[in-house]
């Protein structure tokens, strides 16, 4: 048997560490890791709620206290192609109170790619409230936001009170995640 140098046998085990580090990702001069450039591209495709324009509604409105209603929400992306993953951040507000609506406890949000004036959609459930009962918030203003961003997107609310489950700041409402729209 033969014995390889150990010169050779030290260029191939760096030759083999070196292809390990296939994963797409790069070491800076530091040698930290810097993110890979199919992660840096993904995270920079998020959707940016001042590239969608929002339409809410028209609304299968709850026409009395007890009933169910449904608000219909259109986002059409304005921009470059981008990403929706996640529920919409939905709040609705009187005067002074402010409340979240839930995500559907059951859906799996889907991961939906808008193309360059694609559409989405998400739907706001509610039970309408009583005027003045205590439990129900008197809301004239709804707010609607992107996954991780904290900037907003303020509409009327003109579809009565909402009832609340124990009291105005816990909605009986959920909101969908994003749905592919149109054809």
């Amino acid at each position: 048997m033969r014995a390889l140098p150990i010169a050779v046998v030290a260029a191939a085990a760096a030759l083999t560490l070196t292809a390990c580090d296939s994963g797409g990702s790069s070491s800076d001069s530091a040698g930290g890791k810097k993110a890979s450039p199919a992660s840096s591209a993904a995270a920079s495709t998020a959707c940016k709620i001042d590239q969608i324009g929002i339409q809410v509604g028209p609304a299968n409105a709850a026409p009395a206290a007890g009933d169910t209603g449904n608000v219909p929400v259109t986002l059409t992306n304005k921009g470059a192609e981008c990403t929706l993953q996640g529920f919409p951040t939905v709040k609705v507000q009187d005067g002074g109170t402010s409340t979240d609506v839930p995500e559907e406890k059951s859906a799996t949000p889907p991961k939906q790619t808008l193309a360059a004036s694609g559409t989405a959609s998400f739907t706001i459930t509610y039970v309408r409230g009583t005027a003045g009962d205590g439990k129900s918030l008197a809301a004239t203003t709804l707010k609607i936001g992107l996954p991780g961003a904290a900037t907003t997107q303020s509409f009327k609310w003109s579809y009565g009170p909402l009832a609340g489950k124990t009291g105005p700041t816990d909605p009986n409402a959920s909101v969908s995640s994003f749905q592919p729209a149109g054809d």
